[in-house]
């Protein structure tokens, strides 16, 4: 099911996010990240058990970050970019939706 959801997962603070089939797609895309393909189980993680901080240039975004030790060259962290954001249902009654927008190493 093409740009279905792939998993959902409750955060430290009680939020259900999302990760789409779309998504996993841009992330790893040849021209983003496609060195994330082998580490799916550990964007879920992150998501589970990170830090969480205001993303700096979205303010409907959140940054989660987690450290891993076995990740590849100099990395030391996983994060994973959340986008925050109001939609009303089909009942027209407004809901917060969460979903991961990208994600990528870092080294800290």
């Amino acid at each position: 099911m093409p740009g279905g959801k792939l998993w959902t997962q409750q955060d430290r603070f009680g939020n259900e996010i999302y990760l789409t089939a779309e998504r996993w797609a841009h992330i790893v895309d040849p021209d983003n990240h496609p060195e994330l393909e082998p580490y799916f189980d550990l964007i879920r993680e992150t998501i589970q058990r990170g830090w969480r901080r205001q993303d700096t240039f979205d303010p409907r975004s959140r940054e989660y970050y987690c450290p891993f030790t076995d990740l590849p060259l100099d990395y030391t962290h996983i994060v994973v970019a959340v986008r925050f954001r109001r939609v009303a249902g089909p009942d027209r009654i407004e809901r917060e939706e969460k979903f991961v927008k990208t994600a990528y190493f870092q080294t800290r």
